[in-house]
């Protein structure tokens, strides 16, 4: 994989491709007109608009559209009309259909690649390059990794047109590109930087028949953390793809990931929920979720996570692990106390506390210890109680 694999349980915001073009079109770089459908009769008044021919497009928050059929050229009206009829409503590796952008259509001579996104090792960013887009990057990296050139740019010193136009000449980016091709990278670049983005991908890159180089389709992914400088990426979050746990996480302010085990899982911190999901699995058992409650570990913060995780019907044991920091020991165990006088819990909970004041607030849980909630000295042994218990 060419591009450093980002943990699914980060706080990012993923746009569709309409979305991602608008982002790329307030940084100056071209993109064909299209227009939004959440109809039928929608995707035609907008093919209307725009003039045949057009491409109508699925927009999933997913890859493999195309091979999915959820991308199609449309020659005439009535295509456009049989085309969005048969997209719509289409389920693409589990997300259905419930918009189309219709776009102009646009005569392609060669496609191209292009992204940025951060290599945490190398503590810079990463830029990728090549001639060979309009497919799976992954499927170039794996069958032909010469064909991708890289750039490794320091966020302090940034990007100069000179290093784009030596990274242009290492993709061997035919001459007819090279121009459009440096205008749309450093553009790139800067959507990358100043709109707080953790991953913008163009693939294709197209150059025309007449020269000109064109964004034909566009990925990005927003760090959800930097919403507070961009008031306007609400606008993004509130299209986010979400099943109903997540959904329900999501309003009560906490970082959650569903997924398809029987441990319910609550930790303070993004690090210590990813070990403890690992540690579930490495003791057999599977979690059927990540959820990180962040630095508190008060009586409403963990009175939603508890909610929150209850209205599985999956989750069969509850494993909360929390090592105290800033948060005292004291502080989790009264929140889980008054917590549990709030929401009536279903499956068995198993907390592990350890960190800050750990001794006080165990000696608080202790008087509250019975068979529905139980408590363990370490990671390992609460992690072998929880699926103990949920097995049974």
């Amino acid at each position: 994989m060419p591009t450093p694999p980002r943990r699914q349980t980060e706080n990012h915001v993923d746009l569709f491709e309409y979305q991602g073009k608008e982002f790329f079109a307030e940084y100056g770089m071209p993109i064909s007109p299209g227009k939004i459908a959440f109809t039928v009769d929608e995707a035609v008044a907008a093919a209307e608009e725009l003039g045949t021919p057009v491409m109508v497009k699925a927009q999933v928050h997913t890859g493999g559209r195309g091979k999915a059929g959820g991308v199609k050229f449309a020659p005439d009206m009535d295509a456009v009309r049989e085309h969005a009829t048969n997209i719509l409503g289409l389920d693409i590796k589990g997300h259905i259909v419930g918009r189309v952008w219709v776009e102009k259509a646009s005569d392609i001579a060669e496609e191209y690649y292009a992204s940025f996104t951060l290599d945490r090792s190398a503590k810079k960013h990463l830029g990728m390059l090549s001639k060979e887009g309009g497919v799976e990057i992954e499927t170039v990296a794996e069958e032909n990794p010469d064909a991708i050139a890289k750039i490794w740019v320091d966020p302090v010193v940034g990007l100069s047109e000179q290093a784009v136009r030596d990274w242009v000449a290492a993709a061997r980016l035919p001459e007819a590109a090279v121009e459009g091709s440096v205008d749309i990278l450093q553009k790139l670049y800067t959507a990358y930087t100043d709109g707080d983005a953790d991953l913008v991908e163009i693939n294709p890159l197209i150059l025309t028949p007449e020269g000109k180089v064109h964004v034909l389709d566009a990925k990005v992914t927003l760090d959800g953390s930097s919403e507070f400088r961009h008031p306007e990426y609400e606008q993004y979050d509130a299209t986010q793809t979400r099943d109903e746990r997540e959904a329900a996480a999501h309003e009560k302010g906490l970082q959650y990931v569903g997924l398809e085990g029987s441990v319910g899982v609550i930790a303070n911190g993004a690090g210590l929920a990813m070990s403890t999901v690992d540690v579930v699995n490495q003791v057999g058992g599977k979690p059927a979720n990540f959820l990180d409650i962040g630095g508190g570990a008060n009586a409403d913060v963990m009175a939603g996570a508890l909610e929150v995780i209850n209205n599985d019907p999956s989750v069969k044991a509850i494993f909360i692990n929390i090592f105290g920091g800033i948060t005292r020991g004291e502080e989790v165990a009264e929140g889980i106390i008054e917590a549990m006088k709030r929401v009536s819990i279903d499956s068995p909970i198993v907390v592990r506390l350890d960190g800050t004041n750990a001794q006080e607030g165990r000696d608080m849980l202790a008087p509250h210890l019975t068979d529905r909630l139980m408590m363990e000295p370490t990671m390992l042994s609460a992690a072998e109680k929880a699926v103990a218990l949920a097995g049974n």
